[in-house]
Formats: structure tokens, C-alpha cells, sequence
């Protein structure tokens, strides 16, 4: 072979054949559409055994878990996941429980609960604009700056509290569904309601400090509303309901404990004569500039309170916006001397020791008379009085020679038995024991004093009741609040043949005696001179229309501090109408007149005559006392005589 050939030939096998290289290609494309991983080199490798038995175990090991969490939530924790769950849906809404009512002798309403609105707010779904702001806060006696800072502590919030009816109607209308005019991304998210009581007093200020108010969580607080608060509040249900989104009440879930209201309490208090007792009071406060002024008026028969006003006071329906101390009943709570008015019951126990008769001569003179240096004076001098005249006459002198007479246990037992110094028995808070100092501690000065209302204190109701002794012919009467059946006090009085048995016949209830009969109704007719002319209210009389009268004026000093004031007097009247047949007795005090009188005769025993004319009108009894008819005539001008 030659050079070129052999050159050739290598050329040729240095250059790559094209054709194989070619027919290589297309079987490298078929090896690889032909290549399973199965049988790959790679996966043909070994692969350790713990990597498989890890992630079996990793695997178990999660559905373990999930198990247990499963268990875990569905058996052993599930009460408290029910709980929290309930606490994102579930509410507990609480039924409110209405108060019972209070009510006069007559069923009319002294007291009652209205349920209103208390608007809430739940601040994660409140968002009101500017014009819902103003609206809501408008509605709610607020201002928008304070209703941005109620809603700003998050969570459910309490706007307002007892929120009226026209109120709570112009907030809802922002949430109403239904509300077509507005366009459904104005309308309020978040506010609901929930129902609480309020009380309502329909005889307002009147009756306010009979009755006496509650808080604002319907608590009592004074009055009948303290005294009988369990009686009348009521015990609050509840359930639980779904909301939605908007505070809306979904369904009730689970059972519902429904509310137990409370109990009616009818008293013995009548709203027309309470009504008009407290009209005579603020007229007297008001013409004789006092300070202040109290009346009760007591059913005698029964002890029943009729009536126990005073002014002035408070309206119970405005609450917050008064002193406590205008709601206190000063006529049971309040204690005073109360002067002349205690001259009755020297004089009984005078005619009841037998050593005194109404005509037994009384040597006044010289109208003073002077005890271990302590001057007492009468008013005016009148030298020899009669018993009976040194009671119409209100005599200092004659009743403390009549008092100075008696031992001083007899004459503080008499107090005693009358109720002085004690406590009344009456379904009433804080009411007065008055002041009635032992008698061994008395000095000659006491023991005089004490006669004409000095050295003791009583309240206006101690006085009323004191009273019933002369109205029911030597007994007194057992006082209550709260109206008597009509057939209580009549299965103990068969055969009873004194003072107690003929008030119970006679429709009251049996009492305690104190005077004879006969000395009560001697006394009774004392009192009836003391309140005709010639006695310390002579024209009481005159202006009772119809019925007959007796009762006893009393002018007291003002005790202030440890020292009687110049010019400061309280006027009392204390007395019982009709005297033929005694039906009421009628206690009045005015603290400090200060428009240039002052004497009871012409402040206190006014108050007296109207209110028992009014009274007696009222409970229907017929008048005893001719009433004289009184035409003023006057001439008739010719030209209107045809018409």
C-alpha cells in the first residue's frame, strides 16, 4: 500500500462515520423511551432499612396524635370547649323580675315598675357614622364625645340605663332591617336591649315619704319601699339565646328559668286624704314662711294611718336630683317637745286618781309660780281656774300644781302607758322613741315641766296615737300601715264590756286601756272648749263646717343646742273630730312660722280644721253640727232681671 492510500485509510477512520453515527443517535432515542425506574441502576442501589421504619413510625406517630387531640376534645375536655364555645354565641339574658306594687286602702296605685331599655353595645360590631352618632346620643341625653368614650374600652358596654320607651324606638329604627329607606350598609350593627324595671310613683311628691323610693337597681331605700322589701322584690329568671351578629335574639338554648315577681302591698294609707293632708301642709309652710311642716291623721277605731305627710319633700320619680333627707318622714322620724299638747294627760290622770273633778278650783294666781329658781308663767294670768278651765285655757301653773300633786312614777307611767319614750310598734324604718327621761333622774323642775310638754319629746305620730285615748274612751289604739281586714279584731271581743271591747264592736280593734272611760270622755269635752271660743283656739269651731271638734293647741320653744332660741316656736294641734262619735285624730306641727305668728291657735289649728273636713267627707261620715246656709243676696240691675 502506498503512502496515499495509507494516508487515506486513516483519514477515513479519523473522521467519524456520519451513517453510524446517525443510526447510534436513533437508538439512544429508542433506549430512553424504552427506560423503566424500576429498573433504573440508581434504584437498584440498597436503601437503608431504619429511613422506611422512620417515616412509618413519624407517620403513626401523627395519627396518634390527631387521636389523642380527638379524645382529647370530644371526651375529656369536652365541657370546657363547649364552654368557651358557648362564649363566642351563647348568652346568658337575664328576665327581669317586676317589683310588686304598693297600693292605697282604696287599690290605687302608690307604686309600680315599668319596664324600659337598657341600650347595650357590642364595640367589636358598632360603627356608627357621624349622623347614627348625634342621633344615638341625642336619645340618650348624652353628648358624642362622651358616647365615643363609653364605646372606647371595647368588649359589650352599657350605654344607658332605663331608657324611655320614644327614646329607645328612635335608636332601634338605625338597626331595623326592614327599614327600606336606608341603605343596608348604614344600617347599625352591635346595639341590643335588654329589659329592666324602674319604679314609677304616680302620687309624686305626696306620697313620697310614705311610700319612699328605690335605686336604680330597684332596691328600697326609705319608706314602705325599705321596710317591705322582701315582700315586695321580685327574684330574676334567665336563659340563654343565640345572637347574631347585630345583638339580634336567634333562639333559646337550653331551659329558661322564668322570673317570680313580686308580692302587692295594700296599705292603710287613702292617696285623697294623703293627697290633701300634704296640700295643707305646704299651704301652711308656704303662708307662715316655716321651716317646715308635718300632718298624720289616724283611723281611730282601727289605728290605721291614713294619712303621715310632710313638706317639703322630693319627687321620688326624679331620683338623683334631691337630698335623701327631703324623702325622710319627719313626721315618725323627728322628735320635738311638743308643749301644751301634753296638758290632756295630766288632767286625766288627775280626774282618774279621784282627788279631781272638772269644777275643782285651781288657784292660778298670780299667773307664775317658782320652783327650786326656775319662774313658770302662764300666758296670761287668770287667777282661780276650774280643772276644766285650766285646759281650755292651757294654764302652765294649774297644770303643774295638778302634775307636782302626783308622784313622779305615777305621772311617768301615765307617758309610758301612752307610748312617750318608746318606740312605736308600726310597719315603718326609723321611726322616733322620743325622749322620756326615767323619773327618778327628775328634778322638782322636771317634774313640773314635763307637764306642759317641756323635758320630753315626742314625733307628730307618738302625739296622733297618744291621741286615740280620748277617741276611744280611755284605750289606745294599736297603729299600722298596712290595711286591716275588715274582720280582724272581731273573734276576741265577745263580752268584752270596756273601753276595748266597744271599739271593736263598733268595727276597730281591741287596745291597750290607760284612762277610765269616764275621764276620757270628760277630757274630750275639755278639748272641745279648748277649741271654741274662750279656749286657745277659739275659732276652730267656727271654720269646721258640719262636724264638731276637740283637740289642744301647743306653742313650744325651739330647743337649739342646749338652748331655747329667741323667737324660734314650733305650733302644734292635736285633736279628734266628730265628737259625738270620735272617727279620726289629727296630729299638725309647723317648725318655725316666721311671718309674724306663731302661736299654734293660729297657725297649726287652720291646718286641723281643713284637713278633718276633707277627711271626714271622704270616709263618707255625716256631719254632727247644723250647718247654717249662707246667701249673699245681692241687688239685680233691671235690665238683666229677664234673663
Amino acid at each position: 500500500m502506498n503512502s496515499r492510500s495509507s494516508a487515506h485509510t486513516i483519514a477515513r477512520n479519523a473522521m467519524p462515520d456520519l451513517g453510524a453515527h446517525g443510526r447510534l443517535g436513533r437508538m439512544g432515542s429508542a433506549s430512553t423511551r424504552s427506560l423503566r425506574y424500576a429498573t433504573s441502576p440508581l434504584l437498584a442501589s440498597k436503601t437503608p432499612p431504619w429511613r422506611s421504619r422512620f417515616v412509618v413510625l413519624l407517620v403513626g406517630l401523627g395519627f396518634a396524635v390527631l387521636l389523642g387531640r380527638a379524645a382529647y376534645v370530644q371526651i375529656i375536655a369536652t365541657q370546657f370547649f363547649q364552654i368557651q364555645g358557648e362564649k363566642r354565641f351563647v348568652h346568658t339574658q337575664t328576665l327581669p323580675a317586676s317589683r310588686g306594687r304598693i297600693l292605697d286602702r282604696n287599690g290605687l296605685v302608690l307604686a309600680t315598675s315599668v319596664a324600659l331599655a337598657t341600650v347595650k353595645v357590642d364595640t367589636r360590631a358598632f360603627s356608627p357614622d357621624a349622623a347614627q352618632r348625634r342621633t344615638i346620643a341625642r336619645a340618650l341625653g348624652m353628648t358624642e364625645a362622651e358616647l365615643l368614650e363609653r364605646v372606647d374600652g371595647g368588649g359589650t358596654v352599657t350605654l344607658r340605663r332605663h331608657v324611655e320607651e320614644p327614646a329607645w324606638r328612635e335608636i332601634k329604627a338605625l338597626t331595623d332591617a326592614d327599614d327600606k329607606l336606608k341603605p343596608k350598609e348604614r344600617r347599625l350593627s352591635g346595639l341590643h336591649e335588654e329589659r329592666e324595671y324602674r319604679r314609677r310613683y304616680p302620687e309624686g311628691e305626696a306620697a313620697a315619704h310614705v311610700v319612699g323610693y328605690t335605686d336604680s337597681d330597684d332596691i328600697g331605700r326609705a319608706g314602705v319601699e325599705l321596710l317591705l322589701q322582701h315582700q315586695l322584690e321580685g327574684h330574676k329568671g334567665q336563659r340563654s339565646v343565640v345572637r347574631d351578629r347585630l345583638g339580634r335574639v336567634v333562639e333559646d338554648v337550653g331551659d329558661v328559668a322564668l322570673p317570680r315577681h313580686g308580692s302587692d302591698i295594700t296599705l292603710s294609707i287613702d292617696s285623697k286624704i294623703q293627697f290633701d293632708a300634704w296640700k295643707r301642709a305646704r299651704d301652711a309652710v308656704i303662708a307662715h314662711n316655716a321651716k317646715a311642716a308635718s300632718v298624720v291623721v289616724l283611723d281611730s277605731a282601727t289605728g290605721e294611718v291614713l294619712a303621715m305627710a310632710n313638706y317639703p319633700g322630693a319627687d321620688p320619680n326624679k331620683r338623683g336630683r334631691h337630698a335623701a333627707t327631703l324623702l325622710q318622714n319627719r313626721a315618725a322620724s323627728d322628735a320635738s317637745e311638743p308643749g301644751s299638747t301634753m296638758k290632756p294627760f295630766v288632767i286625766a290622770r288627775a280626774l282618774d286618781s279621784r282627788r279631781y273633778s272638772p269644777s275643782t278650783p285651781i288657784d292660778t294666781a298670780p299667773g307664775r309660780m317658782v320652783i327650786t329658781g326656775t319662774t313658770i308663767t302662764d300666758a296670761h294670768p287668770h287667777g282661780t281656774l276650774t280643772v276644766s278651765e285650766v285646759l281650755q285655757k292651757s294654764s302652765n301653773v294649774g297644770t303643774a300644781k295638778l302634775a307636782l300633786a302626783m308622784e313622779r312614777q305615777e305621772l311617768w307611767e301615765t307617758y309610758a302607758a301612752l307610748g312617750l319614750g318608746q318606740k312605736p310598734r308600726i310597719e315603718f324604718p326609723h321611726v322616733a322613741t322620743g325622749k322620756l327621761r326615767p323619773w327618778k333622774t327628775w328634778r322638782p323642775t322636771d317634774h313640773a315641766r314635763v307637764s306642759f310638754g317641756y323635758s320630753a319629746s315626742a314625733s307628730v305620730l307618738q302625739m296622733a296615737r297618744a291621741y286615740t285615748v280620748f277617741a276611744r274612751d280611755g284605750d289606745i289604739a294599736p297603729l299600722t300601715l298596712i290595711k286591716r281586714q275588715a274582720t280582724e279584731g272581731a273573734g276576741g271581743v265577745t263580752g268584752n264590756s270596756g273601753p276595748a271591747g266597744a271599739a271593736a264592736a263598733s268595727g276597730g280593734v281591741p287596745g291597750q286601756p290607760v284612762f277610765s272611760a269616764s275621764s276620757a270622755r270628760q277630757v274630750r269635752e275639755m278639748l272641745r272648749l279648748a277649741a271654741s271660743p274662750g279656749g286657745t283656739a277659739p275659732d276652730l269651731q267656727r271654720l269646721t263646717l258640719g262636724y264638731s271638734v276637740a283637740g289642744k293647741t301647743g306653742t313650744a320653744k325651739k330647743l337649739v343646742g342646749a338652748e331655747y332660741a329667741d323667737g324660734k316656736y314650733r305650733a302644734w294641734f292635736v285633736g279628734l273630730a266628730p265628737v259625738s262619735a270620735p272617727r279620726i285624730v289629727v296630729a299638725v306641727m309647723v317648725d318655725e312660722p316666721r311671718n309674724g305668728k306663731y302661736y299654734a291657735g293660729d297657725v297649726a289649728a287652720p291646718v286641723f280644721s281643713q284637713v278633718v273636713q276633707n277627711t271626714l267627707r271622704s270616709l263618707n261620715v255625716p256631719p254632727d253640727v247644723d250647718v247654717k246656709t249662707q246667701i249673699s243676696a245681692k241687688p239685680v240691675p233691671a235690665e238683666t232681671e229677664s234673663l
